[in-house]
């Protein structure tokens, strides 16, 4: 479409009668940063996705004269044009990213855009005006903590001053600079392909330093004292951009009342090494505002307003999936959890729910996996889904292993929980009994420590392995021989994965529990005896279980601490915690417990 005299190249996916989403790239990028967004956000999410090359960016042209041709102004201008094309009468959902996020700074702040914008989701792209005020407040009170941030806020902003220099970055960039750029993000960030960077990178990048020239002397000059915004804010800040600083954001919720704040462990480029958490987040965002238009206040022109009442979206907070202490770390994130009918494997994928992830749930049964991921979902999951897989079966996890990549991600925490218990007397446990407890606890956990931890390390941006071992690792039992051992090597197998994949990023932490009252009980094989006393022994285990009362929630709450501290072996419930000390400090005494017979 032409406006401004440029034309701009504009791309849409998903039913155009949903909700409209615009997505606008950053510099030196083209819309293709995207492409990992679209299709998440138009097929699974199912809304109506719309982005754009920005003028002289990709596919749309550039200004002619360059000097003057990327003003916010001019911005504004074609995002109105865009907007009034592919969502003609019904206000969008912006999403900005980089300068992407510059400019819908300004259009979500300035009176013309009034009533077109529905939300605004800003990453790693402040508003000028209000970074101009940010760093006017710290000079005006230079105690050392303001100089600091000033300090440290300058050192990430040098490419700044180096975009003002005339000639040489174009130079660089239709030069060494675009040639290399791939490789530098690539390296750095561990961003991935895909048909980006576009093949107009070159130019992007020489374009583009407009954008600075343009603009951002002018606003750290002049700022707009009345830059606030009149739709609601979600603000995602990933805490690794070497660019910009976290604090640079603090005191925004003067500018955009009510604001959605929400960090990222992540680099700069989070389109590219995020879009799984990014989408979840966008979505949750839009569909909340969509459940709750906002209510307009009036807001004081001119210099009054920075003391004035402003706008509130909505007479009643609009409740935003994922909460806890750990919704910011795991929001939006992908977890496998294995076993995930009852038990530990249940109440840890509802722990992972209630912090806003999405959840696969993973079980044999494949009902009580079903039941599993409709909890998730009631309690706050992004998304929750349930496959039913036997562990054991190599050939059924790699079908869910392609099937989970291709059709939810890349899965960000893998916990494998499944297991079933062996006991009984050495002698007495037949060699299939053990190819069982071997082939569930143990090959299960390898299955899915190779199949996902591949996929983790592939994508190269780092991930988490739980795998539930025991406190029967390291305490001999006489009627756990099986058991014992299928967890023992659990346990060594993390502690060497751990340091194998140390170097990639993926963290490997070995959970042993002690004794959960969980249905372990009502399912473990007791060896050497008929059925009849099979029974009573599973019965009488269940009840010295129930009578021991330690809730499986509890695991789950360890587990997610665990993942959080990237902790390596964990040790849960006191007898559990009391062995793992005598193991290493009173190991004969350890050996002289084990002699004793179980109360059964």
């Amino acid at each position: 479409m032409r406006t401004g005299g440029v034309e701009l190249c504009v791309a849409e996916a998903g039913d155009a009668e949903r909700p409209t989403v615009v997505l606008i790239h950053g510099y030196p990028d083209s819309k293709e940063v995207w492409s990992e967004v679209v299709g998440r956000l138009a097929g699974e999410h199912g809304f109506h996705v719309v982005l754009y090359d920005v003028r002289g960016h990709g596919r749309s042209s550039a200004p002619r004269p360059l000097r003057g041709g990327f003003t916010l102004e001019k911005l504004t201008d074609d995002f109105l044009a865009v907007v009034d094309e592919v969502s003609p009468g019904r206000p969008v959902h912006v999403v900005g990213h980089d300068w992407g996020s510059v400019q819908a700074w300004e259009f979500v702040t300035v009176r013309r855009a009034e009533g077109r914008i529905a939300s605004f989701t800003s990453i790693s792209g402040p508003c000028l005006d209000h970074m101009a005020h940010w760093r006017r407040q710290r000079t005006a009170r230079p105690t050392p903590r303001a100089v600091a941030q000033l300090l440290r806020q300058n050192v990430r902003s040098w490419y700044i001053y180096v975009m003002h220099t005339p000639v040489l970055p174009e130079r660089a960039w239709r030069g060494p600079l675009g040639r290399a750029w791939p490789g530098l993000i690539a390296r750095r960030e561990k961003v991935t392909g895909g048909g980006y960077p576009a093949p107009s990178l070159p130019d992007d990048g020489a374009h583009g330093i407009w954008l600075y020239r343009d603009n951002v002397r002018a606003r750290m000059s002049r700022p707009r004292p009345d830059a606030y915004a009149h739709a609601p804010v979600q603000l995602i800040v990933p805490d690794e951009d070497p660019y910009l600083s976290p604090r640079l954001y603090d005191g925004l919720e003067k500018w955009a009342p009510g604001l959605t704040r929400r960090s990222l462990a992540a680099g700069h480029w989070v389109p590219r090494t995020r879009p799984d958490q990014l989408c979840s987040w966008i979505a949750d965002f839009v569909r909340a505002r969509e459940k709750a238009p906002p209510a307009a206040v009036p807001v004081a022109d001119g210099a009054a307003a920075a003391s004035a009442e402003v706008t509130v979206h909505g007479s009643v907070p609009v409740p935003v999936p994922g909460s806890g202490p750990y919704a910011e770390r795991f929001g939006g994130r992908l977890v496998l959890v294995t076993g995930a009918a009852s038990g530990i494997g249940r109440a840890t994928a509802l722990a992972f729910a209630v912090a806003g992830a999405r959840v696969v749930a993973v079980d044999l049964d494949a009902e009580g996996a079903a039941r599993t991921a409709e909890r998730a979902r009631a309690l706050g999951a992004a998304s929750a889904w349930s496959e039913q897989v036997d562990v054991a079966d190599e050939t059924a996890m790699e079908k869910l292993a392609g099937k989970v990549a291709g059709e939810y991600g890349v899965v960000d925490v893998l916990v494998n929980n499944a297991g079933i218990g062996v006991a009984g007397p050495f002698l007495e446990t037949a060699p299939e009994d053990w190819r069982r407890v071997l082939d569930v606890n143990l090959w299960g956990v390898i299955h899915g420590c190779r199949l996902f931890g591949r996929q983790m390390a592939e994508r190269g941006q780092g991930g988490h392995i739980v795998n539930i071992a025991s406190a029967a690792a390291y305490q001999p039992l006489k009627s756990l021989s099986a058991y014992g051992t299928s967890k023992a090597a659990v346990l060594m197998l993390s502690q060497s994965l751990r340091a194998e994949l140390a170097g990639r990023d993926i963290g490997v932490t070995a959970v042993c529990p002690g004794i959960v009252n969980t249905g372990i009980t009502s399912t473990t094989r007791f060896t050497g005896v008929d059925a009849a006393e099979e029974r009573r022994l599973r019965r009488k285990s269940a009840r010295l279980y129930r009578l021991r009362n330690y809730a499986p929630e509890k695991v789950a709450e360890a587990i997610l601490r665990a993942v959080v501290r990237d902790s390596a072996v964990v040790p849960v419930t006191p007898e559990a915690r009391g062995a793992l000390l005598m193991s290493r400090f009173a190991p004969r005494l350890l050996r002289g417990i084990s002699r004793l017979e179980p109360p059964l």
